[in-house]
């Protein structure tokens, strides 16, 4: 949540402006004690007070001296002292700015994590909590003719009122771990567009404008290639919606992932988008995309790179690498987990054609009782569906994954479902259950949250969670009093590349082949199954994975491992998959 600022709400359509990006060399300071949220006292100044001290003043720190670090990217995998390190860090840039004066200026981070706190020329902007959804403020007034200075404090320790709180199952690296940027805009200007195809083949197209005047303007909407271009006004709070007819409008989907150049205008602002038209529902156990029955055949990937370090921080040719990994499979879709990935990972998605799951990270326990872990959970949300709602690729937001099942739990994630669904009715809400009802053989899905969700997922760890070997999966069956459609989000088994053996023997990739064999066979005789993700493409780092011979601290799981190489298992779900979206495409034909 930004906690002050003159801007509440990031701009859209971040990659269709002009900006100057400030990725590179920034300076960075340790401060466990947090020494620097507390300054200044007498005769102390604050950490954002760059300028050069006068006389004979004590100061106890200078960023001048400070060590550089990369931004974007985390501080664990570049400082091999901070691997391990949860806290506060502060962050200094300078650059050199000429202002505009007939516009305003936006400061804008794509992400940072976790906490952060914004200071441009030693004035405070404001905080934000989330690691993972992006926030800006308008530094009109604040920005300097010349050298201008931006410090950023981030601390990424782990509390109960957090999302995600204390515990969780990947690495929680630190830092400003996605770019930050400054661009200009008109006094008014386009603060958000929303173009969404409806069940009735028309565009619903929604402008809103920020600025000094944004009622009663006129704004440009233009789809060459659907021979749409029209002019709408905004009413008193700057907003305008119309319907839009397209002709010989061509729908987006993974077999067909087609963009269409759309043109918003308004007096010396031009935005171009590429936005693809489709439109999500259900009926039954059935998830129908464009009205024709769709199997989501596909897997859940972490946003780490493929290689020996991993890190938080993503370029557009390691988010193409992972995305292309999921596309090799034969998959038509990918969960993006357990947290919102960079618009690199959904913009790539949109292009190669890849239906996806988006996540905010409600992972197992939290504190549902306090009211500051549910203002954030429905800031990032918002934020989530604010950065995303133009991408055709995102069909499911999920609110969670494995929560317990408490009545508070229950009403928490009730009120984000709710808002969701308010906020975004073109797209499903799922959530990933765990902990289901086991009645000998047979797991039933039987959590009340299942009622409130459009499409329910479970996590199921057969044969590697639990005493059951492999092939005793095969006496293992799933029923649901929900008529709904059901996802298999999670299943799978830790192997390390290169350790063989026999199918029980844990740890080897034939173990965890034999758990794919097995698992995919229940998922074919689960009859209102419409989709999967298993756990998960690529081995990534996590602390909770102590052993030292399989493990070293990364989760075993993937089905290749971190350095993109295939395991056992691999070819078993490219098979299966393969198989699965080859007969679904007959079926359509």
């Amino acid at each position: 949540m930004i906690m002050e600022g003159p801007l509440q709400k990031a701009p859209v359509g971040l990659y269709s402006r002009t900006t100057l990006d400030l990725s590179g060399e920034w300076q960075y300071i340790v401060d466990p004690m947090q020494e620097g949220l507390h300054l200044p006292r007498k005769g102390i100044r604050h950490f954002a007070d760059d300028a050069r001290p006068k006389g004979n003043r004590l100061i106890e720190y200078d960023f001048n001296y400070a060590n550089n670090i990369q931004v974007p990217s985390d501080w664990n995998t570049q400082v091999e002292k901070l691997f391990w390190y949860e806290g506060l860090v502060w962050y200094r840039r300078t650059f050199e700015y000429e202002p505009n004066n007939q516009k305003k200026q936006i400061l804008y981070f794509e992400g940072a994590n976790y906490w952060k706190r914004v200071y441009l020329n030693r004035t405070a902007l404001g905080e934000h909590e989330g690691g993972f959804t992006p926030f800006s403020f308008d530094v009109t007034d604040k920005l300097k003719s010349g050298r201008n200075s931006i410090v950023v404090a981030v601390d990424n320790t782990r509390r109960s009122h957090q999302i995600p709180a204390l515990k969780f199952d990947w690495f929680n690296y630190g830092g400003i771990t996605r770019p930050v940027h400054v661009f200009e805009v008109p006094k008014t200007y386009v603060s958000d567009y929303e173009l969404s195809l409806q069940k009735n083949g028309k565009i619903l197209a929604t402008i809103q404008l920020a600025g000094d005047k944004p009622k009663n303007q006129s704004v440009d909407i233009t789809i060459s290639e659907l021979n749409i271009q029209t002019s709408l006004v905004t009413n008193d709070e700057g907003k305008a919606s119309i319907e839009l007819t397209p002709q010989d409008l061509q729908y987006w989907s993974p077999q067909s992932p087609k963009l269409y150049n759309v043109t918003i205008a308004k007096n010396n602002e031009q935005i171009t988008e590429r936005i693809g038209f489709r439109y999500i529902e259900t009926r039954g156990p059935d998830i129908l995309l464009n009205g024709e029955p769709v199997f989501l055949a596909g897997i859940s990937v972490h946003e780490e790179a493929i290689g020996a370090i991993g890190g938080r921080a993503m370029t557009w040719a390691e988010a193409r690498a992972l995305l292309m990994e999921v596309k090799a499979l034969g998959a038509n879709y990918v969960r993006l987990a357990h947290y919102p990935h960079s618009e690199m990972m959904t913009r790539l998605a949109d292009e190669i054609g890849l239906l996806v799951w988006s996540e905010v990270p409600l992972w197992q326990s939290l504190d549902f009782d306090d009211p500051r872990t549910l203002q954030t959970a429905r800031n990032m949300i918002l934020e989530s569906i604010d950065r995303d709602f133009n991408r055709a690729s995102v069909i499911i937001w999920s609110v969670a994954n494995e929560t317990p099942q408490t009545e508070s739990r229950l009403s928490f994630l009730r009120n984000l479902i709710d808002l969701t669904r308010a906020r975004d009715p073109s797209r499903l809400v799922s959530s990933a259950l765990d902990k289901n009802k086991k009645v000998g053989n047979t797991i039933h899905v039987e959590d009340p949250l299942g009622e409130f969700l459009d499409v329910y997922a479970v996590n199921t760890y057969e044969g590697w969670y639990g005493p059951r070997t492999p092939s005793q999966i095969a006496e293992v069956n799933w029923s649901s009093r929900y008529n709904k459609p059901m996802i298999f989000s999670e299943f799978g088994a830790g192997a390390l590349k290169g350790h063989f053996g026999d199918a029980d023997q844990r740890w080897t990739e034939d173990c965890q082949r034999a758990i794919y064999q097995q698992t995919l066979m229940l998922v074919d005789r689960t009859p209102t199954t419409r989709g999967i993700s298993p756990w998960i493409l690529k081995d990534f780092r996590s602390p909770r994975r102590y052993h030292g011979l399989y493990q070293d601290y990364w989760n075993r799981k993937g089905i290749i491992n971190e350095y993109g190489q295939p395991k056992l298992a691999y070819e078993v779900l490219k098979k299966w998959i393969t198989n699965k979206v080859e007969s679904q495409q007959s079926k359509a034909k």
